[in-house]
């Protein structure tokens, strides 16, 4: 019996390196086999083009409709990762019927700038609002700020390391760890986010940064975490990354 159906423990998945053309059921079993469909709580990925989006640049829409009304039946909710660094107020009131159309309590907001959470929850109080891993959130004064802003936060990967902090946290049912972990693993400066947000504005030649030519580091690739250990610590909610080529997740 897999480990998530014996411990109830959920995943969130990553939409990384699909097109809107795929199917998402497909997608799926093509990329997580071993992860029970119930298991899966939730997907994040871009849906409409938007300047709000980070972590990642945008290219196309990785979710159609139909992925989302499929997702949808089957009481999987559909995270949108607004996680720019850069949030302006008429930005956000033009993307307003995005916010909109996908208002409902099955999905969730993924964010950077706390204002950001600020008017969503105010003008669209069913998203489920969750602090990026961007946000860097490492001590527990950090995690007693967000509780202000977000009902669950990401915590960075190399926390999964530090038992000390993890048994220090209350709240362990509002916390999201990573199940497994790429280069923000072992990168001191994590550059490449505000350079994605940049290119996410559409307006100018920003290009992607990475610290890998700035400071040596090692590059460990994609590496599994054990969950037992965390698990048995009481967290239950996962973040799972898709593998690309040679076991990278670098851009």
């Amino acid at each position: 019996m897999a480990l998530s159906e014996v411990t109830h423990i959920t995943y969130t998945v990553s939409m990384r390196g699909k097109h809107e053309s795929v199917f998402v059921a497909d997608y799926l079993q093509q990329f997580f086999p071993n992860i029970p469909l119930n298991s899966i709580d939730s997907v994040f990925g871009f849906v409409e083009r938007c300047s709000l989006y980070g972590g990642r640049a945008f290219k196309y829409p990785q979710l159609s409709d139909r992925d989302v009304h499929w997702l949808s039946d089957h009481n999987i909710g559909l995270r949108i990762p607004l996680t720019n660094h850069f949030v302006k107020r008429y930005e956000y009131d033009f993307y307003q019927s995005l916010l909109k159309k996908y208002h409902h309590p099955l999905n969730s907001i993924i964010i950077t700038q706390d204002k950001l959470a600020q008017w969503i929850k105010t003008d669209f109080p069913h998203y489920t609002l969750e602090a990026s891993v961007i946000k860097n959130i490492d001590t527990l004064e950090k995690l007693e700020k967000a509780w202000s802003f977000f009902d669950t936060v990401v915590l960075p990967m190399p926390c999964n390391d530090d038992i000390d902090f993890l048994k220090s946290i209350d709240q362990k049912n509002r916390i999201r760890l990573f199940a497994n972990a790429g280069c923000a693993y072992t990168c001191p400066s994590r550059i490449c986010y505000r350079s994605f947000s940049q290119m996410n504005k559409f307006v100018d030649d920003a290009s992607p940064q990475c610290s890998i030519p700035l400071k040596e580091r090692e590059a460990k690739g994609m590496i599994d975490f054990d969950l037992q250990p965390l698990i048995e610590l009481g967290f239950r909610q996962f973040k799972l990354l898709r593998e690309r080529a040679a076991a990278q997740t670098g851009f």
